[in-house]
């Protein structure tokens, strides 16, 4: 229910005459507890509650401005002081909690954290003392109940019941744990181990640890209340207040250190953590988590007290003087470790502010500054800095030390400042880097917050919070990166929903995307995982898309049928078996047929998982394709090739016609010289009819020389070989020099001649025999015109050979270092392949 209407409910009392009260509101974890004190602070005029965290206090602050408005609201922490001008309403940690302040309403969160070894002293003297002028309220556990009837016999105790069933659901493994689940560990090493294998596992988590800041904190807080992962790696810190969508908490662990020894968690602790699974109503689990480390189990007493909320009540809380002796640091040290007035209460132990006082009371170089009272107020000031470099009471003492030499004469240099906080302002490195250098900022925000200890404390304390902020969400995204997938958590989260084409987008490139997630890349029916997803988390990523994929090749076959011949290509890389492509994928192979020109087709192993009736499309499409393709592209030996076999051809010309098409349209003129011989007038006007040329070496059709036709014509002859694509002379290099032994294999039957290391495109061989024999006179040595040479791009050596070649011998040398040439007596005649072009009469003249 919204605060706004809660706040207007029949609970609220009308507080104006009300006596001053004093209630304990107590009971497990989600029972409302904080909710009915935050709707309480509304209801009064003006009020405070102290928290266990900076980031409960947060969420709780954002939470009332959004009813008070934000110059009503202000909060209260080490490191952050949000104070407009008069704030009404105050959110604060329990350290924080200005007591001096009178409001109408005070609560006091997880109150039980007054057994605690480290804080519990703050919490039992804002229990003892920190009161509101008409209503406090009190919040904790139920084993609190016994101290609260003793040490405040005036309170009215209140029992909450929790809102939802805690159960416990045995032991689980990483890999088989459900979503929305909490793994807790006890140390960063594990809980970086554990948030690693869920990456593997389970595409990522986010986490929660009490020395990442609080920025960091809430942003893998907001990671994982966003659903972008279904999981959170987190210390015992979660158990403190913070509201998360958890329905199953996992104990990676039942044993911490706590600052003393190694010890197993007391049932207390063991239920505040899970108790953080269920809201509300929805009822919520707990376990262990399995992993290849420790695998910890619960007794059944645990489970049993932990389901019924059944805890041995606290004997006592810890405590520490609050009436302090500043007339030197002795006897402050003396103040501090008096002994409590009561049975119930516990001397503190030594706290991280009073083990630091204690090593600095001693030191030579401290003890000068500190005497009086002043100095003594002032010493303890700063011993009151938290350890956030979590260095130990004695390395943090000379921290202490280093600014108190400086707070003791006024305030921190300005340089000292700028100086330490400028070289914390960068965002390289790791995460451990980066976590090292947030700790020492954070040091500086608490610093800059201390309005008498800079010079310039609000200048100091947005500057220390912009790096703050900056190495906090540097340090996020290298968690997200490290510990989170989100292609592989966004697709396991999907996994179970019903495959459709509409999941899956691809991109005009290839790229295809899952959920909006890139996943790899399509490929006609292919699907390629990213190359850039690490191998362990492919199997995660196909195994996600084998529910939608199918979709999407059954949508690409129907598409795929009604494409224009446009949309298919020939793949006819050197190498490679020729192939027919679709949007960059093979859909088939071509292999030997009937005939040259009528190649079968070997459908591709992704189309031959389409169900039979549209790879039978799929086929039939592919085949009309390669059909027509050959059609046109090799339009002239279609034609050579149907005369060839027409009934109506005669025996003759079939018998030079069938070769020809058989050697897909370039063969040598001494294989057929018996043919042409037998050949009939109306037979070599068949011959010129079909555009062929009937050469002094060769017998060709022009148009299958050009790059398309000569590219294909190679690749049927590969075919019927039983080949791989062979090399193809450059688009646009008559003479090839010395060729490698499998591109002048290729290039005899492209259609090049060789003579003496070097082939020539036979076109333009014939184009110079023509041009010679219409030049010489018989047998008489002549001088060959110097513009052949030049017309197709030679020298002069390499047009000596080609003469040659073409049946020239030289005779005689002339001065200029030229040969007269003569022509042999068995050099074959041309044959035109078509009549001479008349000249067309010059009118102008006429």
């Amino acid at each position: 229910m919204p605060l706004e209407t809660m706040t207007g409910s029949s609970q609220i009392q009308n507080v104006k005459d009300a006596r001053p009260q004093l209630k304990a509101v107590l009971g497990p974890t989600n029972t409302g507890k904080t909710h009915l004190a935050v709707e309480r602070l509304c209801a009064h005029s003006s009020g405070i509650i102290g928290f266990p965290l900076r980031l409960l206090a947060r969420e709780v602050y954002d939470r009332v401005v959004a009813i008070k408005g934000p110059k009503e609201v202000g909060l209260i922490t080490g490191e952050e002081r949000i104070m407009p001008p008069g704030a009404r309403w105050l959110l604060c940690t329990a350290e924080s909690m200005p007591l001096d302040r009178e409001v109408a309403f005070l609560a006091l969160d997880e109150t039980q954290l007054g057994a605690d070894r480290d804080r519990g002293h703050v919490f039992t003297d804002r229990l003892l003392h920190a009161r509101g002028r008409e209503e406090t309220m009190i919040l904790g556990s139920e084993s609190l109940k016994p101290l609260v009837r003793s040490l405040l016999p005036e309170a009215e105790i209140i029992t909450r019941p929790r809102f939802s069933r805690l159960s416990y659901a045995g032991p689980k493994k990483l890999s088989r744990l459900p979503p929305r689940t909490a793994i807790i560990a006890f140390s960063a090493d594990d809980v970086y181990a554990i948030a690693e294998l869920m990456r593997r596992h389970c595409g990522g988590a986010a986490i929660v640890m009490g020395n990442l800041s609080p920025r960091t904190r809430n942003a893998q807080v907001a990671l994982y209340q966003s659903g972008e992962v279904d999981y959170i790696v987190a210390t015992d810190a979660i158990g403190m207040g913070l509201n998360m969508d958890i329905s199953h908490v996992a104990f990676a662990g039942l044993g911490k250190f706590d600052g003393q020894k190694r010890r197993r968690l007391i049932i207390p602790e063991m239920a505040q953590i899970a108790g953080r699974a269920g809201r509300h109503q929805k009822d919520g689990t707990f376990g262990v988590a399995l992993s290849p480390g420790d695998n910890p189990e619960f007794i059944q007493d645990e489970i049993d007290r932990i389901e019924e909320h059944r805890f041995q009540p606290l004997g006592s809380l810890y405590w520490r003087n609050r009436d302090l002796d500043y007339a030197s640091p002795a006897d402050l040290l003396a103040s501090l470790e008096e002994n409590p007035p009561r049975a119930e209460l516990r001397p503190s132990p030594l706290a991280d502010d009073h083990a630091v006082l204690r090593n600095l009371a001693n030191d030579p170089a401290i003890a000068p500054l500190a005497n009086g009272e002043a100095g003594t107020r002032r010493l303890w000031e700063a011993c009151g800095l938290p350890d956030f470099r979590s260095t130990g009471p004695e390395f943090h003492a000379r921290l202490v030390g280093r600014l108190f030499t400086h707070l003791a004469d006024g305030a921190i240099p300005t340089q000292m400042i700028a100086d330490d906080v400028a070289r914390l302002d960068s965002v390289q490195g790791n995460i451990a880097s980066l976590s090292s250098r947030l700790s020492a900022i954070r040091t500086w925000t608490y610093v800059a917050n201390r309005a008498d200890w800079v010079e310039d404390p609000v200048h100091w304390a947005e500057r220390a919070r912009s790096v703050e902020e900056k190495l906090s969400d540097a340090l996020h995204t290298q968690l997200v990166e490290r510990f989170v997938d989100r292609k592989a958590s966004k697709m396991l989260r999907e996994r179970g929903k019903a495959g459709r084409a509409s999941d899956l987008e691809v991109a005009e490139d290839g790229t295809a995307s899952i959920f909006g997630e890139p996943v790899g890349r399509i490929t006609g029916f292919r699907f390629a995982a990213d190359p850039a997803v690490r191998s362990g988390d492919k199997k995660k990523f196909l195994t996600a898309a084998e529910a939608i994929l199918p979709a999407e090749w059954q949508k690409r076959a129907l598409a795929m049928v009604d494409a224009p011949d446009e949309a298919l290509e020939l793949g006819l890389k050197s190498g490679e078996v020729p192939a027919i492509l679709w949007r960059g994928g093979p859909l088939a192979t071509l292999v030997r047929g009937r005939g040259l020109l009528t190649p079968d087709l070997k459908l591709d192993p992704s189309v031959a998982r389409l169900d039979a009736v549209l790879r039978e499309k799929v086929r039939l499409r592919v085949q009309s394709f390669v059909r027509d393709a050959i059609a046109h592209v090799l339009a002239p030996l279609v034609r050579i090739n149907e005369a060839a076999f027409s009934p109506s051809t005669a025996p003759a010309l079939r018998a030079v016609l069938a070769p020809l098409a058989e050697a897909s349209g370039v063969l040598p003129r001494p294989a057929l010289s018996e043919g042409l011989a037998a050949l009939d007038p109306d037979a070599r006007k068949t011959i010129r009819s079909l555009g062929i040329t009937v050469g002094s070496l060769m017998l060709f059709h022009p148009g299958l020389l050009k790059p398309a036709p000569m590219r294909l014509r190679l690749a049927l002859c590969a075919i019927r070989s039983g080949e791989k694509m062979p090399p193809v002379p450059m688009l646009g290099l008559s003479l090839l020099d010395r060729p490698a032994p499998d591109l002048a294999a290729a290039a005899l039957i492209a259609g090049y001649f060789p003579f003496d290391g070097q082939m020539l495109r036979i076109d333009l061989l014939e184009r110079i025999a023509l041009k010679i024999h219409e030049q010489r006179q018989g047998h008489t040595p002549f001088l060959p015109d110097a513009k052949l040479a030049a017309s197709i791009g030679v020298g002069g050596a390499t047009f000596d050979r080609v003469l040659r070649a073409i049946g020239f011998v030289p005779v005689q040398a002339e001065q200029a270092g030229q040969w007269r040439w003569r022509g042999l007596r068995h050099a074959a005649p041309i044959v035109r392949t078509e009549k001479p072009r008349r000249r067309k009469p010059n009118r102008k003249a006429i």
